[in-house]
């Protein structure tokens, strides 16, 4: 069956090959803090299992000190990179098209067909992560179709997978870093505090209890940098006890809506790092904060849309 330790394995391995060429790569002006750190990011999907909590611990602990400490820097283009003429090419253009959409339509694909792949009445995917499962074999696909359609040696995709991580940084590490420290607030017992202290603001009705929810995750994403970590707080604190258990909503429905809401937190801080300050390093853009500025518009009318689409339909 593949579940979820494939997906770890393939991870793992994948950023093993990032570090180790950036080991290789003389050219490359912080190779060996690169290679520090995505190996130590390989280790954290290949034995982090094996290797317990203060093992882990340290190991995190590391990662912030080589980025902190300027450990790492973006690595030159590298030699098997395209060529320009190549890239303008319409071919090349289409084979980009072809390796994009492969993610998605085999993610999908995957998902959908996950119930009947069977073998010997065993399902060949395991069904509580089909979709990591699937999202895996969709970039593998995409990697292969990649190589083949714009004509490209194998190595191509380690080099352009690693001069793409190393240009994100430790900024690519957010979301993950995220969703375990809301996971941590989470057992902390940060929800049923913020939920005693919805309750001391008379935050009862049903309506009321929705716009508590919606609004707090989005502001408490706006703290933290990522829904994944304000989820498991709000919904333990206001979500699950006022509107789900004291009102009877739909917890499917509060739980999606809610994460949408969440989204649009994301869009409004600079704590999500990776989505709003390195597109604007990329773009070489004088305001760091340009991009939370063009999307705050949509940000909060998508947040009065989504907390009035959820009233609507979370009691129905």
């Amino acid at each position: 069956m593949i579940g979820l330790g494939s997906v770890y394995l393939v991870a793992g391995l994948m950023f093993a090959g990032f570090a180790l060429a950036s080991a290789r790569d003389r050219s490359h002006p912080k190779r060996w803090g690169h290679a520090a750190f995505w190996g130590l990011f390989a280790l954290s999907f290949l034995l982090g299992d094996r290797l317990g909590d203060l093992a882990n611990g340290a190991l995190v602990i590391a990662l912030v000190l080589i980025a902190g400490l300027g450990g790492l820097a973006p690595a030159r283009p590298p030699a098997t990179a395209a060529t320009p003429a190549a890239a303008g090419n319409t071919g090349s253009g289409l084979g980009l098209l072809v390796t994009a959409l492969a993610i998605p339509l085999v993610t999908l694909a995957g998902v959908l067909a996950a119930p009947r792949l069977q073998w010997r009445e065993m399902p060949l995917i395991d069904p509580r992560h089909a979709t990591l499962v699937s999202l895996m074999l969709g970039a593998a696909v995409a990697v292969l179709l990649g190589l083949l359609l714009l004509r490209q040696p194998p190595r191509a995709a380690v080099d352009e997978g690693r001069r793409l991580m190393d240009t994100v940084g430790w900024a690519a590490l957010l979301p993950q870093m995220l969703a375990a420290l809301g996971a941590v607030f989470a057992l902390a017992g940060v929800g049923p505090v913020i939920g005693e202290l919805a309750g001391r603001l008379a935050i009862g009705g049903p309506y009321a209890s929705v716009v508590a929810y919606g609004l707090g995750m989005a502001l408490f994403t706006m703290i933290m940098g990522n829904a994944f970590a304000a989820f498991p707080v709000m919904t333990a604190g206001i979500g699950l006890p006022l509107v789900v258990q004291a009102h009877g909503g739909d917890p499917v429905a509060m739980g999606a809506i809610g994460m949408l809401s969440g989204f649009c937190g994301t869009l409004m801080t600079p704590m999500a790092a990776n989505f709003n300050l390195v597109p604007a390093a990329l773009l070489e853009l004088h305001d760091r904060h340009a991009v939370i500025k063009a999307q705050l518009p949509t940000a909060l009318a998508l947040l009065a849309f989504n907390i009035a689409l959820m009233a609507l339909v979370v009691y129905r």
